[in-house]
């Protein structure tokens, strides 16, 4: 009797022990997911133009084959690379970062930049009814994974980063410390693809169900859809300047960081001197003020930044990969081409 009670404490502890782990994964894919927020957001953001032009049936079903890329990308691809990079080579997390971060000061500035200076881009958005919508669904929908492949890469990235600083204050090693972060990073990268597709799936078909409601409905319901119809565009325009700011946010926040990790401190200790003289002024909302004076320093650094990564872009790092990289690639290619005939 006496062994079954050990054998029933052991359990209980067992338990125990592992509703502590559940909460601490939980806890650090949280904190490590809101680290990611400006990728999100611009993800979110981006992805309805994907559906555009096509027929409402397709909307829905467009959206699912994009998150079902979305979830291999993180989880199949990037998680282990990330895991790996963990284990090995931890020491490169912080230039990776950098280099996320400066792709989405890039981002954002390109976006801003077009936003002062408007151009068309046919390649934005397909017009229904020009050549075969079987064929351009797929053209889209792969277009859609390659660029969340790079939003995925910045995303798991930054919750990498994230959640090494916070392994560092548990006492967890080895296989506990491998355990955990892989179930971080898992649960980041889909609890992150769930938000962002199921959001883009009510941003899509939100005017659609305005539609239906104005149509069906009468008084109160069917003003209630015309008003969802009108706010959509709206709420479009609103998500993208929202992403837009949180990419040049993050973005800039990163390389304040990493310039601080790599010993150039000035400009981290700057703007943490200018948000705490604006938190001393305002002591009754010294949390929000701080939070505020550092969000806006670090996206004036961001953009700067990615304003200048534009013309870098342009005329020296995609004529340099274009003569060199992708060369490579080809031949790579034509090598296993060969090798198959």
């Amino acid at each position: 009797m006496s062994g079954l009670i050990a054998l029933l404490d052991d359990v209980a502890g067992i338990a125990k022990v592992a509703a502590a782990s559940i909460d601490d994964v939980t806890g650090m894919a949280a904190k490590a997911g809101a680290k990611a927020a400006g990728a999100v957001i611009d993800d979110a953001a981006v992805t309805p133009k994907y559906v555009h032009g096509f027929d409402a049936k397709r909307e829905l079903p467009i959206i699912w084959k994009i998150a079902k890329g979305s979830i291999f990308n993180k989880v199949v691809i990037l998680l282990p690379i990330a895991l790996l990079l963990s284990a090995f080579a931890p020491w490169l997390i912080s230039p990776l970062l950098m280099l996320g971060g400066s792709y989405l000061c890039f981002e954002g500035a390109e976006k801003v930049y077009h936003a002062i200076s408007p151009h068309n881009d046919p390649h934005d958005h397909y017009e229904g009814g020009k050549g075969d919508p079987t064929k351009l669904e797929e053209t889209k929908v792969a277009g859609a994974i390659k660029t969340d492949f790079i939003l995925s890469a910045e995303i798991m990235t930054i919750a990498l980063n994230e959640v090494t600083a916070l392994m560092a204050d548990t006492p967890l090693h080895g296989t506990a410390k491998f355990a955990t972060e892989a179930g971080v990073l898992f649960v980041v990268a889909v609890a992150i693809t769930l938000v962002v597709y199921g959001s883009v799936a009510l941003i899509v078909k939100a005017d659609d169900v305005g539609v239906a409601l104005a149509k069906r409905g009468n008084g109160i319901i069917a003003a209630l859809g015309r008003g969802l119809v009108k706010l959509m565009p709206v709420m479009m325009k609103v998500l993208t300047v929202v992403g837009t700011a949180a990419m040049i946010w993050v973005g800039g926040n990163i390389i304040v960081h990493g310039l601080h990790d790599l010993g150039w401190h000035l400009p981290y200790e700057w703007i943490h001197h200018q948000a705490e003289a604006a938190a001393h002024a305002l002591p009754q909302f010294a949390g929000i003020v701080s939070w505020a004076v550092t969000a806006f320093f670090d996206g004036i650094i961001g953009l700067v930044w990615g304003l200048i990564l534009i013309p870098l872009s342009e005329y020296i790092i995609v004529p340099l990969a274009n003569a060199t990289i992708v060369p490579l690639i080809n031949g790579v290619k034509s090598l296993f081409g060969r090798s198959e005939a």
